[in-house]
């Protein structure tokens, strides 16, 4: 009963999220609590809540002071630089902006935590996606899904999860794994070509004079913004690059902010007011602290590899010496803290809201009544490929489930099972990582909000999007797993 409950909790959530029928915070928080009464425990929601965010209040805090830190960063300058030379290899065709993406989102993806790739992948992308009317669901999807690959890093949580559960050296595990993530990631970046052909035939081919944001004051004219060229949104449609007349300048701005070419939006209808992120004049900018914050965020992020304090601990640490150094006068201090505001709100408050799914998830014991059923259901025959199951699990569990709860939880019973068939543990642990390239699209991950929040992209539309290619990228690492000889 519980198993079937637990399915049907989490398939109603999908759905209800992506047909557009309630927003992911009330889906997280009213469907688990109607299910919760449904199983007959509803006398026990507080508790299965309360431990709930009990267990997620120290990532709630480190989103919540990441963003405040980052966004810092980006409002003083730190990221002008890599922006500027990620647009002069992009310049203005989609298929090297979408591929950029991939590239900017896996490097970044080297410190090991999600909401750090997503912030400086979003901050860096997001104003050359809606200047050009690229689909914003294909950045938030490419980064994703190249960030789930390279989640696989011994420092980035499941393979050290893997081989705590399976009492395996972390290295042993995931050493041999490289040439089957490094074909994964391979193929993120064929995905990215890919789609960004589709964008680039979407448009039509697109010119820019030059892909830098000058030193003076530039906007991006769509052709027919303000001017009666005609839409831009069709095959052919020209992006050039010109100077603001003090004239024309708020159909040319209004062109910069407008939504998806062709869907008639204005910026009095769209919710984008404008891009600052690039704006060379921008008060908030500290051109000569750049080095100062350059090293406070190497060291930051290398403290946070090298586990010298909790990351919630490194990041309160860290936005507060940048705000103090960077704007010493308490307005400043404010004005910048209220300007980031909404993003923190609204990715705590998804942290918040996602405790209740995950806290009646595993208090109810539907997370346990499904695994079971899970591992049950695999025929006696397949012992000896464990392996091979094992990896074909991890696709949807890690995506329906916490990492704890699948590594914790499922891999041991997996192993055990693979053990009696003659199939190493580490073999298991291997395999168990296939799925990370979906589970970082997964409701249960918080980075997640963050991307889809500082993106401007409804949740549902980023799963609908998302889920068929990253599903076919951990396919794609399991099947070079197993050609290689690694499952």
């Amino acid at each position: 009963m519980l198993t079937v409950l637990g399915f049907a909790m989490i398939a109603t959530f999908l759905v209800l999220i992506m047909m557009k029928k309630m927003s992911p915070i009330a889906a997280l928080v009213l469907i688990p609590a109607l299910f919760c009464v449904a199983v007959g425990q509803g006398a026990q929601l507080g508790d299965y809540v309360i431990e709930g965010v009990g267990k997620l209040a120290p990532t709630a805090a480190m989103l919540m002071f990441a963003i405040v830190y980052f966004g810092v960063m980006i409002d003083v300058g730190l990221f002008d630089p890599i922006v500027r030379g990620i647009l002069r290899f992009c310049k203005a065709d989609p298929v090297r902006i979408v591929v950029g993406t991939a590239v900017l989102a896996a490097i970044v993806s080297l410190d090991g935590d999600g909401s750090t790739t997503f912030m400086i992948t979003v901050s860096a992308m997001y104003p050359l996606y809606k200047r050009l009317g690229m689909s914003l669901v294909v950045m938030t999807g490419v980064a994703a899904t190249a960030n789930g690959v390279m989640n696989t890093l011994p420092w980035g949580g499941p393979t050290a999860r893997a081989a705590t559960a399976l009492k395996l050296d972390a290295g042993d595990v995931f050493v041999p794994m490289i040439p089957a993530l490094g074909t994964g990631l391979l193929f993120v970046f064929v995905l990215a070509y890919v789609l960004g052909r589709r964008e680039r035939k979407r448009i039509g081919y697109l010119t820019l004079d030059e892909a830098l944001v000058p030193e003076n004051d530039t906007v991006l004219v769509a052709a027919g913004a303000g001017g009666g060229q005609g839409n831009h949104g069709g095959a052919g449609g020209v992006v050039d690059l010109t100077k603001k007349s003090g004239g024309g300048s708020g159909d040319a701005a209004g062109a910069v902010s407008g939504s998806v070419p062709g869907s008639g939006s204005s910026p009095a209808e769209g919710e984008d007011e404008g891009f600052q992120g690039l704006d060379p004049n921008r008060a908030t900018l500290r051109p000569r602290l750049y080095w100062f914050n350059a090293g406070l965020t190497v060291a930051l992020l290398a403290a946070m590899i090298l586990e010298l304090m909790p990351i919630p601990v490194l990041f309160l640490l860290g936005a507060a010496l940048a705000l103090t150094v960077n704007y010493p006068k308490m307005a400043e201090q404010k004005a910048r803290i209220a300007a980031h505001a909404d993003n923190v709100l609204n990715v705590s408050g998804m942290v918040f809201a996602a405790a209740v799914f995950t806290g009646v998830l595993t208090g109810t014991g539907m997370v346990k009544h499904m695994a079971d059923w899970l591992v049950g259901a695999i025929p006696e025959g397949m012992g000896p490929h464990m392996g091979l199951v094992t990896g074909v699990l991890s696709i949807p569990l890690t995506y329906f489930m916490s990492n704890d709860g699948f590594y914790f939880g499922v891999v041991p019973v997996l192993a055990e099972a693979g053990a009696a068939h003659g199939v190493s543990p580490l073999e298991i642990a291997r395999a168990s990582l296939v799925g990370q390239a979906l589970h970082m699209s997964s409701p249960l991950v918080p980075a997640v909000y963050v991307l889809v929040g500082m993106a401007k992209v409804e949740f549902g539309d980023h799963t609908r999007f998302t889920v068929k290619w990253a599903a076919l990228t951990s396919l794609v690492v399991l099947a070079a797993g197993i050609l290689f000889g690694i499952i």
